[in-house]
């Protein structure tokens, strides 16, 4: 497993070249929406998701958890109203071992962001915070902008893009 702090050895280009005739969905690229707002650029991990809507009680449940190399994808909806990760939530992803986050939605505290040890991607930067209310769901298959993502999933995310495998690459 890769955590955060390694410096993981693959390329999601290669990972396309490999699987270019793929027509069994087993490797799904998510379209180029999201940004790179973490401290680390490449990172892989098995997949744990969070759905949930302008509210961030499940994602700050799981960073505060061992994230044991994994990667958080969060279904926020695509929300551009509220931020569901801010400076606190990286720096917990980092310190429990999260090796990244996958925002659909927005962050803030982009300089607290930048200097956490995980990465961090997301369609936008919005300075308003979330509302708790104590709503979402854990490890449940959603919807990231199109593309299927389950929990157990691997995902790969480098500087040309992000892509989704049901196994290990």
């Amino acid at each position: 497993m890769t955590t955060a702090a390694s410096s993981p050895s693959f390329s999601t280009c290669d990972f396309c070249d490999a699987h270019k005739g793929d027509d069994q969905g087993e490797l799904r690229v998510l379209p180029p929406v999201f940004q790179n707002y973490g401290g680390v650029v490449s990172f892989c991990g098995p997949v744990s998701t969070v759905k949930c809507f302008e509210d961030n009680t499940q994602v700050k449940a799981a960073v505060e958890s061992p994230g044991q190399g994994r990667v958080l994808v969060v279904d926020g909806g695509a929300s551009l109203r509220r931020a569901l990760v801010g400076g606190n939530l990286a720096m917990a992803a980092a310190k429990n071992g999260w090796a990244g986050l996958v925002v659909n939605g927005c962050v803030r505290d982009i300089a607290e962001l930048q200097t956490a040890s995980v990465g961090i991607r997301a369609v936008g930067l919005l300075p308003m915070p979330t509302e708790r209310r104590g709503e979402g769901r854990s490890d449940v298959p959603v919807q990231i902008q199109g593309v299927w993502v389950r929990p157990g999933d691997w995902l790969y995310a480098d500087a040309d893009g992000i892509v989704v495998s049901g196994r290990p690459l």
